[in-house]
């Protein structure tokens, strides 16, 4: 019997490129989604761009566009990567739509008509050069519970502890650098700390349920605490102007939180799918339905999820997810995606080298489980896996034998032999790899097939179709020997098909054939079916293109090192050592504007500088200078920094530069001297 089943994907955010890391959980749900659809099911997929909130509003403003105008362009990137690697959604839409206000509106109401909504005074950091309250992102400080520098203003990512921003040691403002203030302000909260929603929240995440995968379950239980413990704080969903997003219905300058209509914005988009397809909204989300919803996300967004989005839905009077899917994240060659060492690789930079989207695809399956542990992108095993498994084993099963065919028998095929053990082996792993992929366990589904892969070409070897064609009287043992490779090869496919759809499409059209179904593993092509003309379907990766990419994102992204970079300071003393342009070229100096200066609690050089380069956030430095310069006098000034150093991580915090100084053999009397453009130089531009 078809299921009715409604997917998402986390919404990417309209502030950024789609990456690698992204791309993870989009192939993820693709893969699943693909698979239900070939199993006859009506699966939708719908996503959208999380449009709202402050970064939004304050890279619209930088760039001197309207909001509207910068998602709009946004979404156009994102949608174009997207359909580059081939994730089929059935609707990808925008947060910021009338259906996902009208939900937004509608949740509130309810919730507040639940008693639900609290209203308080509460005191919120303002940036007093800004003009505005700072939400928890854009206050950063040193974590309340593990001293970890440079943590953001709602939890460290050091230790994982949540804290309110307010409780952050040192705190400054991200966007101007200046230290914030504390100010009254009303906000409205959603009461997740009520009884009924701690009691359903211990029921819905439980184990026992199902809902989560039991690693999540656990994480839950934790969060939750132990019976009575009473652990849940409410939550603040009010942001005040100015603010990116849906203004609260009767609460003049209050905006609803990003956070409160992102998740919303899947019922939006679906609605929205409902109309151009006809389709029953109610009956995906009234209680009770008997429908499939299911939500594929990254292990860092598990929190607002499984706690707050199935608290409101059930409060709200919906229904709630079937099942939460949460994956792990990224890793290049064994640790975080860097734009220093170019690994951190945008969805754009990718294609446009030209490198095959479905190469990914497939590496990124057989690595995937449903566990939330972390992959790793090894880029010389994804160059040695690929060539392989889809070239050695899968793609050369055709190209053995397809020439044969189209040559010697007029491009028909002779009856297959249904009994051989290989196509045998074929059609009863259906099953198992049915289950595979429903569980998400496309790794154990990637190993079955290619031993299959491996059957299959051991078949070819052993009756050598290339021996057969030099001797005429056995003609009919190469007919059906090659017949039956191509048997083989379209049942691979058949299994392969949900990973990669263009390829499988490439098949479908050589072998002639309708769409690959799943069921289609229970038939053979028939005796004088017509093939057409063999063309090569997938080319080796050259292990050159992916040295390529890597120096293509080094250089593209040179001028915006992925993290901060170090280190006070000074000059060195002359040296003997002669440099190339090229060397000097490598170091990336740009003009700074100092916007904040302060001394360094317990550091008896150093000075914190918070610097505007041109970026969308200001870069903290600590420089030595605290013997020739009163912070308060560097405010304002324009100097020059070297932008691409490696992090370095202080006692104090991230040092993310190193601004240039000259000095004397003996700085200590207050002989440095920082450098300073001429005037007329802006942050951002590039010395050189």
């Amino acid at each position: 019997m078809a299921r009715q089943i409604l997917v998402t994907s986390a919404l990417p955010y309209a502030n950024g490129a789609i990456h690698l890391g992204h791309l993870v959980e989009y192939v993820q749900t693709d893969i699943w989604v693909r698979f239900q659809k070939m199993r006859g099911h009506a699966c939708w997929y719908v996503c959208a761009d999380d449009t709202h909130g402050t970064p939004v509003m304050l890279r619209a403003e930088k760039e001197g566009v309207t909001p509207e105008a910068l998602i709009e362009r946004v979404m156009g990137e994102h949608v174009r990567d997207f359909a580059g690697f081939l994730i089929g959604f059935d609707n990808y839409y925008s947060t910021h739509a009338p259906e996902t206000r009208e939900f937004a509106n509608l949740f509130y109401a309810r919730l507040q008509a639940a008693g639900l909504i609290e209203r308080r005074v509460i005191q919120q950091y303002y940036d007093p050069v800004k003009n505005m309250f700072l939400p928890d992102r854009f206050i950063k400080g040193e974590c309340p519970k593990c001293g970890a520098p440079d943590q953001y203003g709602d939890n460290c990512e050091s230790c994982g502890a949540a804290y309110a921003p307010t409780e952050l040691e040192n705190p400054y403002s991200a966007i101007s650098g200046a230290t914030p203030e504390l100010r009254d302000s009303e906000h409205y909260f959603f009461r997740l700390s009520d009884p009924r929603c701690e009691a359903f929240l211990r029921r819905y995440t439980s184990r026992e349920n199902g809902v989560l995968q039991a690693e999540a379950a656990n994480k839950m239980r934790e969060w939750l605490g132990a019976e009575g413990a009473h652990l849940l704080t409410d939550w603040d969903i009010s942001r005040d102007a100015p603010y990116f997003g849906f203004e609260i219905p009767d609460a003049p300058g209050k905006f609803f939180y990003v956070w409160l209509d992102a998740p919303i914005g899947y019922m939006g988009a679906f609605k929205n799918l409902c109309a151009r397809e006809n389709l029953d909204f109610d009956a995906y989300f009234e209680p009770g339905s008997k429908t499939e919803l299911y939500h594929f996300i990254g292990k860092d967004i598990l929190y607002f999820h499984a706690l707050f989005w199935p608290a409101e839905l059930a409060h709200v009077g919906f229904r709630t997810p079937t099942k939460i899917f949460a994956h792990g994240f990224l890793t290049v060659d064994g640790t975080k995606m860097s734009k220093t060492r170019g690994t951190f690789i945008t969805a754009e930079s990718y294609l446009a080298q030209g490198l095959d989207p479905e190469w990914l695809r497939y590496y990124f399956a057989g690595k995937l489980s449903a566990s939330m542990e972390d992959i790793d992108l090894n880029l010389k095993d994804f160059v040695a896996r690929v060539n392989a498994d889809l070239i050695g084993k899968y793609v050369n099963i055709a190209s053995r034998s397809a020439g044969f065919i189209l040559k010697r028998f007029d491009g028909r095929l002779a009856a297959a032999d249904a009994a051989l053990p290989a196509i045998r082996a074929i059609q009863e792993a259906a099953p198992r790899i049915a289950a595979c992929y429903e569980e998400r366990e496309f790794s154990r589904a990637m190993r079955e097939i290619m031993a299959l892969a491996d059957g299959a070409n051991q078949y070819v070897d052993n009756v050598k179709p290339w021996e057969l064609a030099k001797d005429p009287a056995r003609e009919t043992e190469l007919h059906v020997a090659c017949s039956n490779s191509l048997n083989l090869f379209r049942l691979l496919t058949v299994f392969l098909k949900p990973v990669l759809p263009a390829l499988a499409d490439k098949v479908e059209t050589f072998l002639n054939v309708a769409p690959l179904a799943w069921e289609s593993i229970a038939t053979l092509l028939p005796a004088g079916h017509s093939i057409r003309p063999y063309r090569h379907l997938m080319t080796r990766i050259d292990p050159k293109q992916i040295a390529a990419l890597v120096e293509a994102n080094k250089a593209n992204l040179t001028a915006a090192p992925d993290v901060a970079q170090p280190v006070a300071a000074k000059t060195g003393e002359a040296g003997n050592t002669v440099i190339g342009i090229d060397d000097f070229l490598n170091v990336d100096l740009r003009v700074a504007r100092i916007i904040a200066a302060h001394h360094v609690e317990g550091a008896e050089k150093l000075v914190r500088l918070l610097l505007d380069v041109g970026a969308e956030n200001p870069r903290q430095v600590f420089a030595g200078i605290k013997s020739a310069y009163d912070p308060t006098a560097l405010e304002g000034r324009l100097t020059v920094m070297v932008a691409n150093l490696a992090p370095r991580k202080m006692r104090f915090g991230v040092s993310e530069g190193m601004v240039l100084a000259a000095s004397g053999p003996d700085d200590a009397t207050g002989g440095i001297y920082l450098l300073s453009p001429d005037a007329g130089a802006t942050p951002g531009m590039r010395v050189k």
